[in-house]
């Protein structure tokens, strides 16, 4: 039987991988639905060749969805090669969305009423919520945090499932690491397993994140993988079974996972306050985003990240915009975590029956940016709708210059 395109592209993909780990780069492959022995490892430009002679024949082949895959990957080895794409045509490219981001008065809405349920819970605004916050919803030691994750896992596994239409079985591991990278927790794996790492660096786990981080990491993302992992078990799919952060598939796993407890767990207060503030520092984010990759100065990003969140210190808010500005990798992924988010929060004000097909169909397959847009195409635009209105870029001055 001769390959097909969907599973050349898997080759390349799998031997550009070995040759990245083998290196000690950041990897290309985040999830393997479909474990298969490595190729010899591949270098990018030989990488980039094939890919570039793979998209001929996808266009040829007119398979939209492999030609969005494809160019999601030239994209991004383009740019690790040293090309520098736009933001918008970047971003198009890796993760099938635009940038136009959210208004001003949009984000400020989410904000109030984040600070809202904030109040209510007896926690002010200022330089101090994230700590009243922690300390309110009772902090885990970093020695129980694996269990407590378990344990919050099991509980909701059975909502969550019901919900979603999951029958995929999966095995999980918990490990604590240091790893000095803006992550907080990182789930990967391959097959039907799947591994959580909780990174201590960061990590500052509460009775409350245990249940977020349970829905988003192991219940979201885990179970996800595992229902692909079990459709490729069964037999050959129409869409590739590795999972990469770079690509289509992202806005919808990230924005998904966020928003879960809206769908599971709307009556729980504690996990609500926690995911419409998540939601707003989000949008903030993509604020960021925007305007470091638009000619905003550091240091005018930095203000307005302090006027919209006081409890933001200067090595989160340089952390941020270096990631979102100079990172070939996070310049991409982290557009994923609001675009997807926004989205899905709207998803739960939508008809029952709406949401309750879109939630089954993205445990079905990885979906796609355009794949949401036909299942709900009464959906606000993703990505935002524009018009962000806080900032004018400045020109840069040349290096040197006062």
């Amino acid at each position: 039987m001769s390959e097909t395109l969907y599973e050349a592209l898997e080759q390349v993909l799998r031997g550009w991988h070995r040759y990245e780990t083998e290196r000690g780069n950041s990897p290309v492959i985040d999830f393997d639905c479909a474990p298969a022995p490595a190729p010899a490892a591949l270098g990018r430009l030989e990488a980039l060749r094939r890919l570039r002679s793979l998209l001929d024949r996808a266009r040829k082949a007119d398979d939209g969805r492999l030609v969005r895959e494809i160019q999601a990957q030239l994209a991004y080895l383009s740019t690790l090669l040293g090309e520098h794409l736009a933001l918008d045509t970047y971003v198009r490219r890796t993760q099938g969305c635009g940038t136009r981001g959210w208004p001003a008065d949009y984000v400020t809405e989410r904000g109030d009423e984040a600070r809202r349920l904030l109040a209510d819970a007896g926690i002010a605004w200022g330089p101090n919520t994230a700590h009243d916050l922690n300390r309110a919803e009772g902090i885990i030691t970093a020695e129980a945090a694996a269990e407590a994750v378990s344990r919050e896992a099991a509980s909701f596994e059975q909502r969550v499932r019901t919900a979603v239409g999951a029958t995929a079985s999966y095995d999980l591991t918990i490990e604590a690491v240091r790893v000095g990278a803006y992550w907080s927790y990182w789930l990967d794996g391959a097959g039907r397993t799947v591994r959580l790492r909780i990174n201590l660096e960061r990590a500052a786990l509460t009775v409350v994140q245990a249940r977020l981080f349970a829905l988003h990491e192991v219940l979201g993302h885990g179970l996800q993988s595992a229902g692909f992992h079990a459709a490729f078990a069964r037999g050959k799919q129409e869409w590739l079974p590795l999972l990469t952060v770079h690509s289509p598939c992202q806005v919808v796993l990230e924005g998904l996972a966020q928003s879960l407890p809206l769908f599971v767990a709307a009556d729980d207060h504690q996990l609500m306050t926690r995911v419409r503030l998540e939601h707003y520092l989000q949008l903030v984010s993509a604020e960021l985003h925007l305007a470091i990759n638009s000619g905003v100065s550091a240091d005018v990003c930095a203000a307005h990240a302090v006027s919209r969140v006081p409890f933001w210190d200067d090595t989160q808010i340089a952390d941020m915009l270096a990631d979102r500005g100079a990172d070939p990798l996070l310049r991409t992924y982290l557009w994923a975590y609001p675009a997807g988010f926004d989205w899905f929060m709207a998803l739960a004000e939508a008809p029952p029956a709406t949401a309750a097909n879109v939630l089954r169909a993205a445990y079905h397959r990885p979906l796609h940016p355009a794949d949401l847009a036909d299942l709900w195409p009464d959906g606000p635009l993703i990505g935002g709708p524009g018009t962000h209105g806080w900032w004018t870029p400045e020109t840069r001055q040349p290096s040197g210059s006062p």
